[in-house]
């Protein structure tokens, strides 16, 4: 990581020669970034944004329940940031830390609005019928994998990872299949920052805008009608904004999950017999890949309401407070032995904690989607290997999530398999 060169603010004394999140070592390996940042300051970092703009990056599991559960000291509405006015609107992280009208959402809600806005959404993804998801899952899975199962080669983030997730959220949704393509791509373009992140951000808008207004007029059994019709009453932009927190978190984190999934499974022989030697259920081994190589690696933020003792420093009042998730993963204090697993433990910050974590429905939804996604392709191709070195595959250049732009992968081309368009057939 290296220091930037010119800053949208001034910077304060604590954050003079802090390392910026976002260089290619950053993306090459994380883990080591913040064991960096972890033997420097200990569980709290001053770090920096593109930029310049100062945050505080917490990497101690201890510190980061702290931050999640005491939602009055860090709170979630990003009006409390003293830099708010000082930042131009065209930064590109603003997507991420609620600026424009994404402050509309229910992530930079606080107390009793949050707890109903949340609870509303939870509410629309329960209704979805489970048997019914998981067979989608399976027949989404099963159609990809046949599309190049007869070629022997395949680039598994483009051509599986990043489309069975929103096919499958967007048939919940109701968002139309034709709309699948350019939504990963905008997805993409949102969360890698720089000069797409707000072009991406807008075609999401514009998509979501679409549903709200079909919904609104004819409201059909899915999770965006479901929400439209609950008795909080949202207004437009507010569903609009909700559909996209929504589809957002349960497309990228859920793709980015199966591809660092099948990298570990492919590079990685403890996870390698964990998953093709059946040493672990496939939805147990994908819960170690939470607890080794969360999706979700940092995630924006909490604002300080007054000054905040937390770790080793004095945070000020108005300050921006980043989540490190995968950091938190991996502490040593919960974690002796790097790479040490915690027995199927799903104590793992991957979905956050405290009353902003992500929804029960939506987690469950997401493992539902990664465990059909891994076992049809075990199943389908069970020879499958990396058909480059691992040194090349490539990450994304996220500060926020850890996933593949590639995985090129070879394997021993099959036929066509018989398929009903009925269903599974009675035996």
């Amino acid at each position: 990581m290296t220091s930037p060169q010119k800053g949208l603010v001034e910077l304060p004394d604590s954050h003079r020669g802090a390392v910026v999140l976002g260089d290619p070592g950053y993306h090459r390996d994380p883990a080591e970034a913040f064991a960096r940042l972890r033997r420097t300051y200990g569980p709290v970092a001053p770090v920096l944004l593109e930029g310049q703009v100062p945050a505080w990056l917490v990497l101690g599991h201890r510190e980061l329940i702290q931050v999640t559960t005491d939602t009055a000291l860090f709170a979630r509405n990003g009006g409390r940031w003293r830099l708010r006015e000082q930042i131009p609107a065209d930064w590109p992280v603003w997507p991420m830390v609620g600026g424009g009208p994404a402050g509309e959402s229910l992530l930079y809600t606080e107390g009793p609005e949050h707890r109903q806005r949340a609870g509303a959404v939870s509410r629309a993804l329960a209704g979805i019928d489970p048997i019914e998801f998981r067979a989608q899952c399976e027949s989404r899975s099963e159609d990809l994998a046949e599309s190049f199962a007869h070629s022997g080669r395949a680039e598994l983030m483009a051509h599986y990872a990043l489309l069975l997730p929103v096919m499958v959220m967007g048939w919940a949704l109701g968002v139309p299949a034709k709309e699948n393509r350019a939504l990963v791509a905008a997805f993409t373009d949102q969360l890698a920052g720089g000069d797409r992140a707000l072009s991406g951000h807008q075609h999401i808008r514009r998509t979501m805008q679409a549903l709200v207004r079909r919904v609104r007029e004819h409201p059909g059994a899915d999770v965006a009608s479901r929400l439209a019709a609950d008795p909080i009453g949202l207004s437009d932009e507010q569903l609009c904004q909700d559909l996209i927190v929504t589809i957002l978190a349960g497309h990228q984190t859920t793709a980015y999950w199966m591809g660092n999934a099948v990298h570990r499974m492919l590079t990685d022989r403890r996870h390698t017999d964990a998953f093709v030697r059946g040493r672990l259920a496939v939805s147990q081994a994908l819960r170690e890949v939470l607890w080794d190589d969360t999706p979700t690696q940092v995630f924006a933020g909490r604002w300080t309401s007054r000054p905040a003792h937390l770790g080793q420093v004095i945070i000020p009042a108005g300050d921006l407070v980043l989540l490190g998730l995968a950091a938190a993963n991996t502490d040593p204090h919960l974690r002796p032995e790097p790479g040490a697993g915690l027995h199927g433990s799903r104590a793992y910050l991957s979905y956050s904690h405290g009353p902003h974590s992500c929804p029960d429905p939506a987690g469950d939804l997401a493992e539902t989607i990664v465990t059909a996604g891994i076992e049809v392709l075990l199943d389908r191709l069970p020879d499958l290997h990396l058909a480059c070195p691992p040194e090349q595959v490539r990450w994304q250049p996220s500060v926020w999530m850890r996933g593949l732009e590639s995985l090129p992968v070879n394997f021993t081309p099959t036929p066509p398999t018989a398929r009903y368009a009925g269903g599974t057939p009675w035996i």
